[in-house]
């Protein structure tokens, strides 16, 4: 029986605007495109939507409604289960006459989509994780130390950097400094408190020691990144922390470090384009390039990277993989660390097992460990995962290592652990007046937002803009006490909804809420403008300068920096943030709300994320039907061939 044409299956509600648009752009142009092309073409398009980089036929086929994040209905999963290719095979035979589709690389080059095996992909992700994947592996196999490095003076400033601890194994942090000296990729993944950012400071230690000893034609160029700009923020505050205690102190070179920048301001983002003013004609002057919180940059943001790095730069990725991926497409650290799947929260012997005989010997000669490995694919020999945590081995930790695990049982466990460092509040509802009380006065000794709210009505101690600069400081650094993160935007349980809560809760203590701006509002900024020096997520507050103009100040490397609140009228309120925007951020408290129904968002690597934002104390707000065993349960999954293509 011949299937219904595209505007009568059942899909209008379930897709954007953008994807229809895309079938009927199709449809025009060529009225004889079949309609389970159609279809397909938008439903590639709504995955891109929703972080995926290419539409996979056989799990759509599988489970058509759990692949597309769309509420269970068994009617509409059969349809398309009918009308749709289950396969790539299939899809070949029914499509391959259609101009809108080539092969892999065969076929037009101006088709807009490209079949490749199982997988069907809008033609720009599909070209972009090509040339991500040949950046990726070049690097990862490109020598950049194994002939030309001064080995005795490796192993003696690695020896020396890094003391062999009593009972010791194997320095994962010391084997990562050997990695990276012998390629130009390497990836040190890791958990909070695991030591990346030290790991990679004393790496800068390493590569001045070297450069200095067979000096260049100019010094060592050094670049620190970030996706965000508290993120960049923390990164430099913390290679300044370890390079401080060197047992010597800070290098004289120390000193010299450049500020940390967000990705957009290394690259020259162009204002209103998806254009960078560095490119691979264009390219980054940099001798080693060192990124932090690489689980949040998306495919398209890496590899325009990658474009704009020289092949001589080394590049070294920090992040925690099992954080949440990038809200774009793309998942590319958690990809990049593939080979470790295995490994699971118990750091079971399985964990970093994938080198082959020349890294063991590499290893081996720079830092006297032997690994246990057995041999893996290339890229694998430059991924490092950093096991031991420092900071989060109490409470926190053990609730965030559960819902690692997957185990909804040991979580709950955790959360009602004596320790008061951690604890699930349950309101009855959402008047429970417990919920304000958490906002403001915070938990037991564990701060709100009223230590930030009295400091804003002192104000600053005189008229004087230095005294103005002091307060704005001292203001930013008590409103980062405390967060509250929701798995929703919307609704009494998300953002919106926190963020009312929270702003009339304090307007009963003094706070003068207004519309729009008034001084003491938290904004998050939504959009680059490098004009302005702001860049998406960042976050500032909107105060009454002492010539009354109502500015919003951002911390900038110890200093305040404001923006007219006029020039920022697309910021949100802050006082609530999404998991996802509070990435490359760390409170001292965190409050993670969880919604009363489950949805498809909640997942564990969300879970996860909320929970290793807090430095001190966590709290899970937990309302009547809160899905916690479901999110436990449920993995992020994202669909992509980049993973395969650098194994």
């Amino acid at each position: 029986m011949t299937p219904p044409p595209l505007q009568e299956w059942p899909l209008g509600p379930l897709l954007r605007p953008l994807d229809r648009a895309l079938a009927t752009w199709l449809r025009e142009r060529d009225p004889h495109t079949p309609d389970s092309l159609l279809a397909a073409a938008a439903l590639c398009a709504h995955l891109e939507g929703q972080g995926h980089s290419c539409l996979p036929l056989p799990a759509l086929h599988a489970a058509p409604s759990a692949t597309l994040a769309w509420p269970a209905d068994p009617a509409l999963d059969e349809q398309l289960r009918d009308r749709l290719p289950a396969d790539g095979a299939q899809a070949r035979d029914r499509w391959r006459s259609s101009p809108w589709v080539s092969l892999g690389d065969q076929g037009s080059p101006a088709a807009p989509l490209v079949l490749e095996g199982d997988r069907l992909y809008l033609r720009r992700y599909w070209q972009t994780e090509c040339r991500l994947a040949a950046h990726l592996l070049s690097r990862a196999q490109a020598d950049v130390g194994e002939h030309t490095l001064d080995r005795p003076l490796a192993r003696q400033t690695l020896a020396a950097l890094f003391p062999a601890a009593p009972g010791t194994d194997i320095d994962w942090q010391r084997v990562a400094c050997a990695l990276a000296l012998r390629r130009r990729l390497t990836v040190i993944t890791g958990g909070p408190g695991t030591g990346k950012t030290y790991t990679a400071a004393r790496l800068l230690v390493a590569l001045h020691a070297l450069h200095t000893q067979h000096p260049g034609p100019t010094p060592l160029r050094v670049g620190l990144s970030a996706p965000t700009g508290k993120a960049a923020a923390r990164l430099r505050e913390s290679i300044d922390q370890a390079l401080a205690r060197l047992p010597g102190g800070p290098p004289v070179w120390a000193s010299a470090l450049p500020a940390a920048r967000t990705l957009h301001s290394l690259l020259g983002a162009r204002p209103g384009t998806r254009a960078f003013r560095h490119t691979a004609h264009n390219p980054l002057m940099l001798d080693v390039l060192i990124v932090d919180e690489a689980s949040m940059v998306h495919l398209e943001l890496m590899t325009a990277l990658l474009d704009a790095l020289p092949a001589r730069t080394r590049l070294v990725l920090l992040g925690d993989k099992d954080q949440l991926a990038s809200v774009e497409a793309g998942a590319v650290l958690a990809d990049l660390c593939a080979h470790d799947a295995a490994y699971d929260a118990a750091h079971d012997a399985a964990h970093n097992t994938a080198y082959d005989t020349s890294t063991r010997d590499w290893v081996d000669e720079l830092t006297g460990c032997t690994l246990p490995a057995p041999g893996g694919p290339a890229l694998a020999q430059q991924v490092v995962a950093l096991r031991q945590s420092r900071r989060f081995e109490g409470a926190i930790g053990q609730v965030a290592q559960a819902v690692n695990a997957g185990n909804a049982a040991a979580t709950e466990g955790a959360l009602h652990a004596p320790d008061d460092t951690v604890a699930c509040l349950r309101p009855r509802g959402e008047t429970d007046p417990a919920l304000d009380g958490l906002a403001t006065q915070g938990r037991g000794p564990h701060p709100g937002y009223g230590p930030y709210l009295e400091l804003l009505r002192q104000g600053p101690a005189d008229k004087s803009p230095a005294a103005f600069d002091a307060w704005g400081l001292a203001l930013l650094q008590a409103f980062d006490r405390f967060r509250v993160l929701c798995a929703l935007r919307e609704g009494p349980w998300g953002v919106s909804g926190w963020n009312a809560r929270i702003e009339a809760a304090l307007a009963e203590q003094g706070l003068r809420v207004g519309r729009e701006a008034y001084p003491g509002r938290p904004v998050m900024v939504t959009r680059n403008d490098p004009q302005l020096g702001v860049f998406n997520g960042d976050i500032g507050l909107t105060l009454k300068t002492p010539d009354g103009q109502l500015r919003v100040v951002f911390a900038d490397c110890g200093r305040l920096r404001s923006v007219a609140a006029s020039r920022l009228a697309d910021a949100q309120t802050a006082f609530a943030l999404t998991v996802h925007k509070a990435q490359g951020s760390e409170f001292e408290h965190v409050a993670l709300v969880l919604p009363e129904r489950d949805n498809p968002v909640l997942s564990r690597e969300l879970l996860y994320t909320g929970i290793t934002r807090a430095r001190k104390a966590f709290t899970l707000v937990a309302p009547p039907g809160a899905p916690l065993a479901e999110a436990v349960a449920r993995r992020t999954v994202r669909f992509g061939g980049l993973g395969e293509r650098v194994r």
